[in-house]
C-alpha cells in the first residue's frame, strides 16, 4: 500500500535526475554552449560604409555569420531581407558589381581587412580566414543616402588551431 502512495513521488522526483544524468553522460563534447566572449551581435546599418564589427580575425579562424532584419537601398525596391532586393546589379560602382557573380543590390556583404576581397554574406555564411584583419560588414550598394533601415548579424567566430576551443 506505501508503495502505491510513493510511486508518483518517485516519477516526480527520480524520473528528471535520472534523464538529466543520462543526458550528460551521452552528450558528446562537441555541444557544448558558446561563451559570451566567442558571440558577437550587432546592427548593421544600410545608410553607412564598412563597418567594423570589432573583431580581430586570424588565419585559420572559422566564422559564421547569420543576419536577420530589413532594410532597403532604393526606395524603387522597397524593404527586403539581407539576400538582396532581387535586383541584379548592373553598375560597376557597387562594392560587388559583376553581374555575373549572382549578388543582388542590396544585399548584406563583408570583408576581411581594410583592403580585402568583398564577399557575399546574405542570411548566413561560413568562411574560412586566411589573412588576419578585422570584420566589416555592409549593404551592396553604391549610394547610401536613400538606404533606410538595419540587419542584427550574429557572428560566432572559432579557432581553429586543433585545440577546439573558440575565441
Amino acid at each position: 500500500m506505501k508503495l502505491k502512495l510513493f510511486a508518483p513521488l518517485f516519477w516526480l522526483l527520480i524520473a528528471p535526475a535520472v534523464l538529466c544524468a543520462a543526458t550528460g553522460v551521452l552528450r558528446p563534447t562537441a555541444w557544448k554552449p558558446i561563451a559570451a566572449n566567442n558571440l558577437s551581435v550587432q546592427m548593421v546599418y544600410a545608410y553607412r560604409q564598412w563597418q567594423s564589427l570589432g573583431l580581430d580575425l586570424e588565419a585559420g579562424d572559422q566564422v559564421t555569420i547569420r543576419a536577420e532584419g530589413q532594410w532597403q537601398y532604393s526606395p524603387y525596391v522597397g524593404l527586403h531581407g539581407p539576400e538582396g532586393g532581387g535586383k541584379p546589379v548592373t553598375v560597376d560602382t557597387y562594392p560587388i558589381a559583376d553581374r555575373y557573380s549572382g549578388v543582388d543590390g542590396g544585399a548584406l556583404i563583408g570583408r576581411i581587412g581594410d583592403t580585402g576581397t568583398p564577399f557575399y554574406v546574405g542570411r548566413g555564411t561560413v568562411i574560412f580566414v586566411e589573412l588576419p584583419g578585422k570584420l566589416y560588414l555592409r549593404i551592396n550598394d553604391d549610394l547610401l543616402g536613400d538606404n533606410k533601415g538595419a540587419l542584427t548579424v550574429t557572428v560566432t567566430v572559432t579557432r581553429m588551431d586543433g585545440s577546439g576551443e573558440g575565441r
